[in-house]
């Protein structure tokens, strides 16, 4: 059974940093994409980046590319998403999920293609 945890998210201030990190256990296939989406006070869901695990592909929304990174480790079937210069309206829940077996080109910004889906983690930015 594929199993998503979340974790390193916390509080920090303005321009601080934090790693968040999602560990896979049960991945039917060796090529997954694994995307990082959250959820901000009061709105939808909305995604944030993605990583192909196979190819080592990433893909970012334009609003984080300059300030987010993601990046796996095959051996602890890990992806991370490093927050870097993160500000109060970054605050909210970090979700990881995945597509198995799925391409992320073309289809890592929809939502309703993850199968999968972590429980997520609080990050929260003061000003």
């Amino acid at each position: 059974q594929l199993q998503l945890v979340e974790s390193g998210g916390g509080s920090v201030q303005a321009g601080g940093s934090l790693t968040l990190s999602c560990a896979a256990s049960g991945l039917p296939y060796f090529s997954n994409c694994v995307g990082w989406f959250r959820q901000l006070p009061g709105q939808e869901r909305e995604e944030v980046a993605a990583i192909s695990t196979g190819g080592g592909n990433t893909y970012y929304v334009d609003s984080v590319k300059e300030r987010f990174s993601i990046s796996q480790d095959k051996a602890k079937n890990t992806v991370y998403l490093q927050l870097d210069s993160l500000k109060p309206e970054d605050t909210g829940i970090y979700y990881c999920a995945v597509r198995s077996g799925g391409a992320c080109y073309g289809f890592w910004t929809r939502i309703r293609s993850y199968s999968d889906w972590g429980r997520g983690t609080q990050v929260t930015v003061s000003p």
